[in-house]
């Protein structure tokens, strides 16, 4: 079994080639809402459509969280992460070149699949390769692949795509994919199975009421930032007036915002009760939700909202991080899987739901709505957590 006195250069590779899978998986999940327009132009098919391409892959990640950990659990992590970045490369080299919509679904749908398992097995392997005190950064660079993503890698790709093709978006993350697989290959040591409950013990989690909550907040609540960002192209364009251009340096804003709120998110829960924290932030979704709707014709205003929107939306991933973690013991890969798929739940939640009221003939403007009734509701779940408050929902204070 690896030791954590290896050769630290090894150690800081490995870590940057889980950095670079989680890059890809960040574009694969993300680029999407820069180039919805553009899709839906080329495909000739409806915003809302197109927006399905958003639902499917998140009903991917759903499904394919508690599955791939339970089909690969045992087997050695470093084949097991090839493995999963061979399936990105794999899916999104064939939604680049898919001939029709239907191909199209299927492919996002078989892209989805890893992501969960990618990263609940990353942050464990990352865990593990750190020297003692320094697991919680570790886990952090393999994170920072989304940011990454978010602020460099979706906005080059929506350039991409509304210059050139979208099609070459989606070929450069399986690139970007293709080259996590190499470096995992070269630099990942060859780490043993974590030793851990078996996968059919690991279910008994899921007969606890509380993770069952913060299911409910993470497949609901953050239903709200995804109701926002899966249509925030055509918002910035038809509503606020940018050019398609302007595009590609909005989701630099909403990736910066991502950064700056993942970073304070993480303090915050340090701090404060990772629950309370919770509450606090999706009740600021509302607030930020309703003010984006009132003045998105004005542009300066607009992005500022457009920043504090995508801050305070990925703020609550390390507090939901935390509550999971703390409702699971004994079941932390597993839990972390599960992370995964609930917040994608809330991916294809908000953008299926954000989309109806536009098929209905409704602004632009009203998936903010939508959001603000999906944060509402996750609102509510923390507060029938704080009432519950007791073993397994220690404050982090």
């Amino acid at each position: 079994m690896m030791k954590n006195n290896q050769n630290p250069p090894l150690i800081q590779l490995s870590l940057v080639s889980l950095l670079i899978g989680g890059l890809s998986i960040g574009m694969t999940e993300f680029l999407m809402m820069g180039v919805l327009p553009d899709i839906s132009q080329s495909l000739h098919i409806t915003i809302p459509d197109a927006g399905h391409l958003i639902s499917i892959y998140a009903l991917g990640v759903v499904i394919g969280a508690p599955l791939m950990v339970g089909l690969a659990g045992h087997y050695p992590p470093r084949k097991v992460l090839m493995g999963l970045m061979l399936m990105v490369f794999i899916f999104n080299g064939l939604f680049a070149v898919a001939p029709n919509y239907a191909l199209l679904l299927i492919a996002r749908f078989f892209a989805g699949l890893p992501h969960g398992a990618f990263f609940g097995m990353g942050a464990v392997v990352a865990s593990r390769l750190a020297a003692p005190g320094r697991e919680a950064r570790s886990v952090a660079v393999m994170f920072a692949g989304l940011t990454v993503a978010n602020i460099i890698g979706v906005p080059l790709g929506t350039f991409i795509g509304h210059n050139l093709s979208w099609r070459l978006s989606f070929g450069l993350i399986a690139v970007f994919a293709l080259i996590s697989v190499i470096c995992i290959r070269l630099w990942m040591p060859a780490l043993r199975p974590a030793k851990a409950l078996s996968f059919r013990s690991s279910l008994a989690i899921f007969k606890k009421a509380n993770l069952w909550l913060v299911i409910g907040i993470s497949a609901i609540g953050t239903g709200g930032f995804f109701s926002w960002i899966s249509y925030i192209a055509p918002v910035m364009t038809h509503v606020a007036g940018f050019s398609g251009n302007m595009v590609t340096i909005i989701m630099i804003i909403i990736g910066l915002g991502m950064a700056a709120g993942n970073f304070a998110g993480g303090r915050l829960a340090d701090r404060f009760s990772p629950l309370v924290t919770t509450a606090v932030l999706l009740s600021a979704m509302i607030l930020v939700l309703a003010g984006f709707a009132l003045i998105s014709a004005y542009q300066l205003p607009v992005i500022v909202m457009t920043f504090l929107t995508g801050a305070i939306g990925f703020a609550v991933i390390a507090p939901m991080q935390i509550l999971i973690m703390q409702v699971a013991k004994g079941a932390e890969m597993l839990a972390s899987s599960v992370l995964q798929a609930t917040s994608n739940f809330g991916n294809a939640l908000g953008a299926y739901l954000g989309g109806l009221p536009i098929a209905a003939g409704l602004s632009y403007t009203s998936p903010e709505y939508v959001g603000c009734g999906l944060a509402f509701c996750g609102l509510l779940f923390c507060v029938i957590l704080l009432k519950r408050r007791g073993p397994g929902l220690e404050s982090s204070g």
